[in-house]
Protein backbone atom coordinates (compact mmCIF):
# COMPACT_ATOMS: atom_id res chain seq x y z
CA UNK A 1 0.00 0.00 0.00
CA UNK A 2 1.22 3.50 -0.80
CA UNK A 3 0.59 5.89 2.06
CA UNK A 4 -0.23 9.49 1.17
CA UNK A 5 1.06 12.19 3.53
CA UNK A 6 -1.06 15.33 3.69
CA UNK A 7 0.45 18.34 5.48
CA UNK A 8 -2.08 20.65 7.11
CA UNK A 9 -1.25 23.83 9.02
CA UNK A 10 -3.41 23.78 12.19
CA UNK A 11 -3.55 27.59 12.07
CA UNK A 12 -4.77 27.64 8.48
CA UNK A 13 -6.77 24.48 7.77
CA UNK A 14 -7.26 23.80 4.08
CA UNK A 15 -10.72 22.27 3.84
CA UNK A 16 -9.96 20.68 0.45
CA UNK A 17 -7.31 18.51 2.12
CA UNK A 18 -9.70 17.61 4.94
CA UNK A 19 -12.36 16.60 2.40
CA UNK A 20 -9.88 14.38 0.54
CA UNK A 21 -9.02 12.51 3.77
CA UNK A 22 -12.71 12.30 4.74
CA UNK A 23 -13.52 10.61 1.43
CA UNK A 24 -10.96 7.92 2.25
CA UNK A 25 -12.70 7.29 5.59
CA UNK A 26 -16.13 7.03 3.96
CA UNK A 27 -14.75 4.52 1.44
CA UNK A 28 -13.50 2.26 4.25
CA UNK A 29 -9.87 3.41 4.34
CA UNK A 30 -7.53 4.26 7.23
CA UNK A 31 -6.49 7.83 8.03
CA UNK A 32 -4.01 8.81 10.75
CA UNK A 33 -4.82 12.24 12.14
CA UNK A 34 -3.76 14.52 14.99
CA UNK A 35 -5.73 15.01 18.17
CA UNK A 36 -4.81 17.15 21.16
CA UNK A 37 -3.51 14.02 22.93
CA UNK A 38 -1.69 11.77 20.41
CA UNK A 39 -2.16 10.88 16.74
CA UNK A 40 -5.10 8.55 16.12
CA UNK A 41 -5.63 5.89 13.44
CA UNK A 42 -9.14 6.44 12.14
CA UNK A 43 -11.73 4.29 10.37
CA UNK A 44 -15.50 4.52 9.91
CA UNK A 45 -16.71 3.21 13.29
CA UNK A 46 -19.92 1.80 11.81
CA UNK A 47 -18.10 -0.19 9.11
CA UNK A 48 -16.79 -3.45 10.64
CA UNK A 49 -14.58 -4.23 7.60
CA UNK A 50 -12.90 -0.82 7.88
CA UNK A 51 -12.44 -1.21 11.64
CA UNK A 52 -10.86 -4.64 11.14
CA UNK A 53 -8.13 -2.92 9.09
CA UNK A 54 -7.13 -0.94 12.21
CA UNK A 55 -6.42 -4.15 14.12
CA UNK A 56 -4.49 -5.58 11.17
CA UNK A 57 -2.36 -2.46 10.60
CA UNK A 58 -1.46 -2.09 14.28
CA UNK A 59 -1.16 -5.80 15.11
CA UNK A 60 -3.70 -5.11 17.87
CA UNK A 61 -5.53 -7.92 19.75
CA UNK A 62 -9.24 -8.11 18.91
CA UNK A 63 -10.30 -7.97 22.58
CA UNK A 64 -8.74 -4.52 23.04
CA UNK A 65 -11.65 -2.05 22.52
CA UNK A 66 -11.47 1.14 20.48
CA UNK A 67 -12.59 4.69 21.26
CA UNK A 68 -15.21 6.20 18.98
CA UNK A 69 -14.56 9.87 18.11
CA UNK A 70 -17.39 12.26 17.30
CA UNK A 71 -17.72 15.91 16.30
CA UNK A 72 -21.26 16.55 17.58
CA UNK A 73 -22.54 15.79 21.09
CA UNK A 74 -25.85 14.60 19.62
CA UNK A 75 -24.00 11.57 18.24
CA UNK A 76 -23.72 10.25 21.80
CA UNK A 77 -27.45 9.58 21.89
CA UNK A 78 -27.17 7.49 18.73
CA UNK A 79 -24.15 5.48 19.88
CA UNK A 80 -25.14 4.98 23.53
CA UNK A 81 -28.17 3.11 24.84
CA UNK A 82 -28.20 5.21 28.00
CA UNK A 83 -26.78 8.69 28.67
CA UNK A 84 -26.89 9.34 32.43
CA UNK A 85 -27.02 12.78 34.01
CA UNK A 86 -23.36 12.45 35.02
CA UNK A 87 -22.43 12.12 31.35
CA UNK A 88 -24.33 15.30 30.51
CA UNK A 89 -22.44 17.22 33.18
CA UNK A 90 -19.07 15.94 32.01
CA UNK A 91 -19.79 16.61 28.34
CA UNK A 92 -20.83 20.17 29.17
CA UNK A 93 -17.68 20.73 31.21
CA UNK A 94 -14.95 18.90 29.28
CA UNK A 95 -16.05 18.38 25.66
CA UNK A 96 -14.51 18.90 23.26
CA UNK A 97 -11.42 17.69 25.09
CA UNK A 98 -9.32 14.74 26.29
CA UNK A 99 -12.08 12.86 28.15
CA UNK A 100 -13.54 9.53 27.01
CA UNK A 101 -16.81 8.30 28.51
CA UNK A 102 -17.73 4.62 28.68
CA UNK A 103 -21.49 4.12 28.30
CA UNK A 104 -23.89 1.28 27.49
CA UNK A 105 -23.74 0.83 23.72
CA UNK A 106 -26.61 1.02 21.27
CA UNK A 107 -27.33 -1.65 18.63
CA UNK A 108 -25.64 0.32 15.85
CA UNK A 109 -22.17 -0.04 17.41
CA UNK A 110 -20.39 -3.08 15.91
CA UNK A 111 -19.02 -5.67 18.34
CA UNK A 112 -15.56 -5.33 16.78
CA UNK A 113 -15.37 -1.81 18.28
CA UNK A 114 -16.13 -2.96 21.83
CA UNK A 115 -14.37 -6.32 21.99
CA UNK A 116 -17.80 -7.94 22.33
CA UNK A 117 -18.70 -5.92 25.46
CA UNK A 118 -22.03 -4.15 25.99
CA UNK A 119 -20.30 -0.78 26.52
CA UNK A 120 -18.74 1.75 24.16
CA UNK A 121 -16.05 4.40 24.76
CA UNK A 122 -16.82 7.80 23.19
CA UNK A 123 -15.04 11.13 23.05
CA UNK A 124 -15.11 14.45 21.21
CA UNK A 125 -11.56 15.65 20.50
CA UNK A 126 -10.64 19.33 20.81
CA UNK A 127 -8.13 19.37 17.95
CA UNK A 128 -9.59 21.44 15.10
CA UNK A 129 -8.22 19.18 12.38
CA UNK A 130 -9.70 16.10 14.05
CA UNK A 131 -13.08 17.79 14.44
CA UNK A 132 -13.08 19.01 10.84
CA UNK A 133 -12.18 15.53 9.56
CA UNK A 134 -14.96 13.82 11.52
CA UNK A 135 -17.52 16.45 10.44
CA UNK A 136 -16.56 16.07 6.78
CA UNK A 137 -16.54 12.27 6.98
CA UNK A 138 -20.10 12.39 8.35
CA UNK A 139 -19.46 9.18 10.31
CA UNK A 140 -18.23 8.49 13.85
CA UNK A 141 -14.54 7.58 13.68
CA UNK A 142 -12.97 4.71 15.61
CA UNK A 143 -9.41 5.68 16.43
CA UNK A 144 -6.80 4.11 18.69
CA UNK A 145 -3.32 5.62 18.75
CA UNK A 146 -1.62 5.49 15.34
CA UNK A 147 1.30 3.25 16.26
CA UNK A 148 2.20 -0.42 16.22
CA UNK A 149 0.58 -2.26 19.11
CA UNK A 150 2.43 -1.98 22.45
CA UNK A 151 4.87 0.68 21.15
CA UNK A 152 5.09 4.29 22.42
CA UNK A 153 2.14 6.37 21.25
CA UNK A 154 2.83 8.83 18.40
CA UNK A 155 2.97 12.52 19.23
CA UNK A 156 4.06 13.60 15.75
CA UNK A 157 3.42 12.47 12.18
CA UNK A 158 7.05 11.33 12.04
CA UNK A 159 6.25 8.69 14.67
CA UNK A 160 3.24 7.50 12.64
CA UNK A 161 5.41 7.24 9.54
CA UNK A 162 7.97 5.15 11.47
CA UNK A 163 5.31 2.62 12.50
CA UNK A 164 2.60 2.59 9.85
CA UNK A 165 3.91 3.92 6.54
CA UNK A 166 2.86 1.50 3.81
CA UNK A 167 0.13 -0.02 6.01
CA UNK A 168 -2.50 2.74 5.89
CA UNK A 169 -3.99 5.08 3.29
CA UNK A 170 -3.32 8.59 4.63
CA UNK A 171 -1.29 10.34 7.31
CA UNK A 172 -2.29 13.92 8.12
CA UNK A 173 0.80 15.77 9.31
CA UNK A 174 0.20 18.84 11.48
CA UNK A 175 3.26 18.73 13.70
CA UNK A 176 3.43 17.74 17.36
CA UNK A 177 0.41 17.10 19.55
CA UNK A 178 -0.33 19.34 22.51
CA UNK A 179 -0.81 17.04 25.52
CA UNK A 180 1.26 13.97 24.67
CA UNK A 181 -0.62 11.31 26.67
CA UNK A 182 -3.96 9.81 25.72
CA UNK A 183 -7.40 10.84 26.92
CA UNK A 184 -8.77 10.07 30.36
CA UNK A 185 -11.24 7.17 30.26
CA UNK A 186 -14.12 7.19 32.76
CA UNK A 187 -16.59 4.33 33.09
CA UNK A 188 -20.09 5.63 33.77
CA UNK A 189 -21.70 2.18 33.72
CA UNK A 190 -20.61 1.70 37.35
CA UNK A 191 -21.69 3.37 40.59
CA UNK A 192 -19.66 5.31 41.50
CA UNK A 193 -17.94 6.06 38.19
CA UNK A 194 -14.61 4.24 37.69
CA UNK A 195 -11.43 5.77 36.31
CA UNK A 196 -10.09 3.23 33.79
CA UNK A 197 -7.24 5.29 32.35
CA UNK A 198 -5.83 8.59 33.60
CA UNK A 199 -5.07 11.17 30.94
CA UNK A 200 -5.42 14.80 29.89
CA UNK A 201 -8.30 15.50 32.32
CA UNK A 202 -7.15 14.81 35.86
CA UNK A 203 -8.91 12.79 38.53
CA UNK A 204 -9.12 15.91 40.67
CA UNK A 205 -10.93 17.80 37.90
CA UNK A 206 -13.43 14.97 37.46
CA UNK A 207 -14.12 14.69 41.17
CA UNK A 208 -14.92 18.39 41.36
CA UNK A 209 -17.84 17.63 39.02
CA UNK A 210 -18.96 14.15 40.15
CA UNK A 211 -17.66 13.71 43.68
CA UNK A 212 -15.77 10.54 44.66
CA UNK A 213 -14.58 8.38 41.76
CA UNK A 214 -13.31 4.81 42.05
CA UNK A 215 -9.82 4.20 40.66
CA UNK A 216 -9.34 0.90 38.85
CA UNK A 217 -6.44 -0.98 40.52
CA UNK A 218 -4.71 -1.57 37.16
CA UNK A 219 -3.93 2.18 37.00
CA UNK A 220 -1.40 1.97 39.83
CA UNK A 221 0.28 -1.13 38.49
CA UNK A 222 -1.62 -3.77 40.48
CA UNK A 223 -2.25 -7.13 38.84
CA UNK A 224 -5.90 -7.99 38.22
CA UNK A 225 -6.95 -11.53 37.28
CA UNK A 226 -9.51 -12.07 34.52
CA UNK A 227 -9.67 -8.35 33.80
CA UNK A 228 -12.52 -7.05 31.64
CA UNK A 229 -10.98 -4.34 29.49
CA UNK A 230 -13.59 -1.65 28.82
CA UNK A 231 -10.84 0.76 27.85
CA UNK A 232 -7.66 0.67 25.78
CA UNK A 233 -4.49 0.44 27.85
CA UNK A 234 -5.88 -1.91 30.51
CA UNK A 235 -5.20 -5.50 29.51
CA UNK A 236 -1.87 -5.59 27.72
CA UNK A 237 1.61 -4.13 27.93
CA UNK A 238 1.55 -0.71 26.29
CA UNK A 239 3.66 2.33 25.44
CA UNK A 240 6.91 0.32 25.44
CA UNK A 241 10.11 1.22 23.59
CA UNK A 242 12.40 -1.53 22.28
CA UNK A 243 14.70 -1.04 25.27
CA UNK A 244 13.77 -2.52 28.64
CA UNK A 245 12.39 0.16 30.97
CA UNK A 246 13.26 0.14 34.66
CA UNK A 247 11.09 2.53 36.66
CA UNK A 248 12.34 3.69 40.06
CA UNK A 249 9.70 5.18 42.36
CA UNK A 250 10.08 6.86 45.74
CA UNK A 251 11.76 9.79 47.50
CA UNK A 252 14.08 11.59 45.07
CA UNK A 253 17.34 11.16 46.99
CA UNK A 254 16.77 7.42 47.30
CA UNK A 255 15.68 7.19 43.67
CA UNK A 256 18.85 9.00 42.58
CA UNK A 257 21.10 6.66 44.58
CA UNK A 258 19.39 3.54 43.24
CA UNK A 259 19.58 4.76 39.64
CA UNK A 260 23.31 5.44 40.00
CA UNK A 261 23.81 1.88 41.29
CA UNK A 262 21.70 0.46 38.44
CA UNK A 263 23.70 2.38 35.85
CA UNK A 264 26.96 1.05 37.28
CA UNK A 265 25.64 -2.53 37.49
CA UNK A 266 24.29 -2.71 33.94
CA UNK A 267 27.26 -0.92 32.36
CA UNK A 268 29.49 -3.62 33.89
CA UNK A 269 27.31 -6.13 32.01
CA UNK A 270 28.16 -4.34 28.76
CA UNK A 271 24.72 -2.73 28.31
CA UNK A 272 24.10 0.69 26.80
CA UNK A 273 22.18 2.60 29.46
CA UNK A 274 19.85 5.57 29.08
CA UNK A 275 18.45 7.58 31.97
CA UNK A 276 15.28 9.66 31.74
CA UNK A 277 15.28 12.37 34.38
CA UNK A 278 13.05 15.22 35.49
CA UNK A 279 16.02 16.99 37.06
CA UNK A 280 18.37 19.12 34.96
CA UNK A 281 21.04 19.15 37.69
CA UNK A 282 21.50 15.37 37.76
CA UNK A 283 24.72 13.51 38.47
CA UNK A 284 24.13 10.38 36.40
CA UNK A 285 26.97 8.76 34.38
CA UNK A 286 24.92 6.81 31.85
CA UNK A 287 25.63 6.43 28.11
CA UNK A 288 22.70 8.70 27.26
CA UNK A 289 20.75 11.04 29.54
CA UNK A 290 17.57 12.80 28.51
CA UNK A 291 15.81 15.54 30.43
CA UNK A 292 12.08 14.96 30.06
CA UNK A 293 10.95 18.18 31.76
CA UNK A 294 10.43 19.46 35.29
CA UNK A 295 6.65 19.97 35.25
CA UNK A 296 3.84 17.56 34.47
CA UNK A 297 2.69 19.23 31.26
CA UNK A 298 6.18 19.14 29.76
CA UNK A 299 6.86 15.58 30.92
CA UNK A 300 3.58 14.35 29.43
CA UNK A 301 4.30 16.08 26.12
CA UNK A 302 7.84 14.65 25.89
CA UNK A 303 7.45 11.16 27.39
CA UNK A 304 6.71 9.06 24.29
CA UNK A 305 8.96 11.16 22.08
CA UNK A 306 11.91 10.52 24.39
CA UNK A 307 11.19 6.78 24.47
CA UNK A 308 11.48 6.79 20.68
CA UNK A 309 14.67 8.88 20.81
CA UNK A 310 16.27 6.32 23.13
CA UNK A 311 15.36 3.58 20.64
CA UNK A 312 17.03 5.53 17.81
CA UNK A 313 20.21 5.61 19.91
CA UNK A 314 20.00 1.82 20.43
CA UNK A 315 20.13 1.85 24.21
CA UNK A 316 19.48 -1.52 25.86
CA UNK A 317 17.97 -0.26 29.10
CA UNK A 318 16.11 2.94 29.99
CA UNK A 319 16.07 3.82 33.68
CA UNK A 320 13.31 6.30 34.47
CA UNK A 321 12.69 8.41 37.55
CA UNK A 322 9.18 8.20 38.94
CA UNK A 323 7.18 11.36 39.62
CA UNK A 324 4.32 12.24 41.97
CA UNK A 325 1.00 10.69 40.94
CA UNK A 326 -0.99 13.82 41.72
CA UNK A 327 -2.76 15.67 38.91
CA UNK A 328 -1.38 14.83 35.47
CA UNK A 329 1.36 12.86 37.26
CA UNK A 330 -1.11 9.97 37.63
CA UNK A 331 -1.31 9.64 33.82
CA UNK A 332 2.47 9.90 33.46
CA UNK A 333 3.08 7.21 36.09
CA UNK A 334 0.41 4.97 34.57
CA UNK A 335 2.22 5.11 31.20
CA UNK A 336 5.60 4.48 32.81
CA UNK A 337 4.28 1.51 34.80
CA UNK A 338 2.63 0.00 31.73
CA UNK A 339 5.89 0.39 29.76
CA UNK A 340 8.13 -1.01 32.48
CA UNK A 341 9.99 -4.32 32.48
CA UNK A 342 10.88 -3.81 36.13
CA UNK A 343 9.52 -1.46 38.79
CA UNK A 344 11.50 -0.60 41.90
CA UNK A 345 9.41 0.95 44.67
CA UNK A 346 10.86 2.41 47.87
CA UNK A 347 14.48 1.95 46.74
CA UNK A 348 15.84 1.83 50.31
CA UNK A 349 13.82 -1.35 50.93
CA UNK A 350 14.44 -2.59 47.38
CA UNK A 351 10.85 -3.64 46.71
CA UNK A 352 11.14 -4.89 43.12
CA UNK A 353 8.33 -5.94 40.80
CA UNK A 354 9.37 -7.91 37.71
CA UNK A 355 7.12 -7.53 34.67
CA UNK A 356 8.09 -9.82 31.82
CA UNK A 357 7.37 -8.94 28.20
Amino acid sequence: MKTKIIKINPKNIEISKIKAAARILRKGGLVAFPTETVYGLGADALNPKAVKKIFEAKGRPADNPLIVHIADKEEVYRLAKEVPEEAEKLMDKFWPGPLTLVLKKSKIVPDIITGGLDSVAIRMPANKIALALIKEAKVPVAAPSANLFSKPSPTSAEHVIQDLYGKIDVIIDSGETEIGVESTVLDLTTKPATLLRPGGITLEELERVLGKIKIHPIIKGKKVKNIIAKSPGMKYKHYSPNADVILVEGAYQEVKKRIQKLVYKHKKEGKNIGVMTANENHEYKADLIKFVGNDFNTIAKNLFKIFREFDKEKVDIIIAEGVSDKGLGLAIMNRLRKAAYEIIKNPRKASIIKIFK
